[in-house]
């Protein structure tokens, strides 16, 4: 009976046939109803079209969705140009160019407004929110400053010479456009303020402060002055618009700096947490706190989906958002309340001077976490007895355990890291089983702490290079790839003008250093580029005061000496969960290391970045595995490989589904870089 109810209420509900917005429908679920391609005929999908940019370059990342509307296609390309393209034949109709030479930034799709008459594409470049003519690619010359909008013009003072992007796209409610932002996750940070632009003028609607300002709810949570000192607390990972209910479900990232909160003792909200906003007032109605306190860089790291599911017989609305952490939280739609019960998980306090954790953490006793929480000497890896040997040696000099193990001046494995978990990919719900799919990371990193490098006025560039840079990039310059690249080699990579051109202006995690000056930041470029030590004067202004005790000195994925991941296999998986009982239905490996399969070992996982999608004809569709660049089609409901192909390059994005004049295809973004080979294309398939 309970069944029969499900496959009722599933015809009566919206068929997902169309892919009008980043995620597929209004409800982010990554579900398509088509089904002319299905379990039966998927043998016989076949390449329909590629469109090739052209204006690729090393590392250019590609994580766009497209979006589908009468027939046109509408992507971003790795320079972040805008493309119209013809759905059914990738032939080019429009472009708009942003006039970038690299992208400042990732972008992870667009959003597309229509009132009937007239319809818009809004993009963002670094700061700046463009509206584009959906038909033709020109600039909208009644929205802002002749189509564009600075939205560091949005914050409270305005900000100037400051970090800002935009990464994932916003959201639509009526004549709303609601953004998140990307900023620095170092002191100093941006805040980050959640805000609503009219979508026909640009001007600002409302503002959420995620760090509250005195007597705003959530301002007893942080130290009396945190709202003008500290930063982040930000989505840049998207959100979603309940359009019934009139809501936004906006996902945030962890407070600045990441690893050490000396100076934001207490729970911190609204970092690490689900808000549930009036979308049109930003008015908070209630929210749901992940992590207190977060030192681990545990972000919600992509929106959450609107899903349906069975609760004592009865159809309930519930909110599913994953966590880098690997736990998966379902909460009422209404009241933010849990629909699996919760416990309180006590935390190991900090041993290092000034941090305060929080005693205990929330966490959901269904589903089970979606990835290992523990790294402990059985986890090492036994990929050759040389390997494990070296990666337990280095293990015993480190801090770790379970989940939650605060990073040290030792050093602690974070396991799962700042990667994930889950990702910008999401996950994908099927509306007809209630299976819901994740793909994740499983792979450990090294997180140290070391006093902070104290600067004068008058510094050598590598004593600013430590304080500024190395908390990201390493003392090394080796970086952690993707995440952060490596500065060791930048000479014939990067040219004075692209260098420079990063440190004024930032970009994605990197926040800027333009108040340095360009004396400062030439000198920096010198250091970075020729590893010329000459001295630079510093001004005495903003980020120079001594700060927090402690800072980042090692952030990296844990690795064997020859490269791959520190833990044992599975380096990435993909799961399937029921969401009426909280149990799975199956998990599999994700990925492969060409090199190590074609020595037999073929079902490791491998790191993924981007979603998948789940059609009614029984498929789920995902790329993500970023080192064999492959495009797989799953049986949704056993998780049994039914096809593959290898695509020009990695696929770090999610798929879109459509249909165009009665055929379907299935399309996907492939860009790969993030230290693997790069291009800039898209791919459709279709059955011939």
């Amino acid at each position: 009976m309970i069944k029969f109810l499900t496959f009722l209420l599933f015809l009566t509900q919206t068929q997902y046939s169309g892919w009008d917005r980043v995620g597929g429908n209004e409800d982010n679920l990554h579900y398509s109803s088509l089904a002319q391609i299905n379990a039966q005929n998927i043998q016989s999908l076949r390449v329909a079209w590629r469109f090739d940019s052209g204006d690729e370059y090393p590392d250019s990342d590609m994580q766009c969705n497209p979006i589908v509307i009468d027939g046109l296609m509408y992507v971003t390309t790795p320079k972040l140009r805008v493309v119209a393209l013809n759905a059914a034949t990738g032939k080019q109709v429009w472009s708009f160019d942003a006039g970038q030479k690299r992208a400042p930034h990732p972008n992870r799709g667009l959003t597309y407004w229509s009132d009937g008459s007239q319809s818009r594409i809004f993009e963002t470049v670094g700061s700046d929110l463009l509206s584009l003519d959906a038909r033709t690619g020109l600039p909208d010359p009644g929205f802002g400053d002749k189509g564009k909008v600075d939205m560091r013009l949005a914050f409270d003072p305005p900000l100037r010479n400051t970090s800002l992007s935009v990464t994932s796209p916003g959201v639509i409610y009526h004549d709303l456009l609601i953004l998140g932002s990307s900023v620095a996750e170092t002191l100093p940070a941006t805040r980050g303020d959640i805000r609503a632009y009219n979508v026909r003028t640009g001007k600002l609607a409302w503002t959420f402060h995620t760090i509250p300002r005195p007597g705003e709810f959530g301002y007893d949570t942080w130290p009396s002055e945190s709202w003008k000192t500290s930063g982040a607390a930000n989505n840049w990972a998207g959100m979603v618009v309940d359009e019934k209910r009139g809501t936004v479900f906006v996902p945030t990232g962890s407070a600045a700096a990441d690893f050490y909160g000396a100076d934001r003792h207490g729970n911190d909200l609204f970092a690490n947490t689900l808000l549930c906003l009036d979308a049109a007032t930003g008015q908070r109605k209630w929210h749901f706190q992940a992590i207190r306190h977060d030192a681990w860089d545990l972000d919600f790291p992509c929106p959450p989906i609107l899903i349906r599911c069975l609760r004592n017989g009865q159809m309930v609305d519930a909110v599913a958002q994953p966590g880098k952490s690997g736990y998966l939280y379902v909460l009422n739609r209404e009241t933010g309340e849990s629909l699996f019960p919760m416990e309180e998980r006590s935390v190991p306090p900090s041993t290092v001077d000034g941090e305060l954790l929080a005693k205990s953490q929330p966490v959901p006793t269904l589903p089970a976490p979606f990835v290992r929480q523990e790294f402990s000497e059985a986890t090492v890896t036994n990929r050759t007895p040389a390997a494990h040997d070296a990666v337990l040696k280095e293990l015993r000099t480190y801090q770790h355990g379970q989940l939650f193990v605060s990073p040290s001046l030792k050093g602690s494995v974070l396991f799962p890291g700042p990667s994930g978990g889950a990702e910008w990919g999401g996950g994908a719900y099927d509306p007809e089983t209630h299976l819901y799919y994740i793909n994740a990371n499983e792979e450990p990193w090294v997180v140290r702490l070391a006093p902070t490098e104290q600067v004068g006025h008058n510094v050598l560039a590598s004593q600013a290079y430590k304080r500024f840079c190395a908390p990201c990039h390493g003392a090394s310059m080796k970086g952690s790839p993707p995440e952060y690249p490596a500065l060791d080699h930048l000479a014939g990579k990067l040219t004075d003008e692209q260098v420079s051109s990063m440190l004024h202006n930032g970009g994605g995690r990197m926040p800027n250093f333009d108040w340095l000056g360009d004396p400062a930041i030439n000198t920096l470029k010198d250091f970075l580029l020729r590893k010329v030590d000459n001295k630079m004067t510093l001004p005495t202004p903003q980020g120079l005061s001594e700060g927090l005790k402690y800072s980042t000195e090692t952030f990296r994925t844990f690795l064997d000496p020859d490269g791959y991941p520190a833990n044992s296999p599975p380096w990435g998986t993909l799961s399937a969960i029921n969401l009426d009982s909280g149990e799975y239905a199956w998990k599999i490996p994700l990925g492969q290391y060409p090199e190590l399969a074609a020595k037999g070992m073929k079902d490791t996982g491998s790191e993924n970045h981007g979603g998948a999608v789940v059609t009614a004809g029984g498929l789920l569709f995902i790329g993500a595995t970023h080192f064999d660049s492959k495009f797989r089609a799953f049986d949704k409901k056993t998780g049994k490989l039914l096809w593959e192909t290898v695509l020009p390059f990695a696929a770090n994005a999610t798929p879109a589904v459509y249909e165009v004049n009665g055929k379907q295809y299935v399309a996907v973004a492939t860009g790969g870089g993030r230290g693997r080979p790069s291009g800039g294309s898209y791919v459709a398939f279709a059955l011939p």
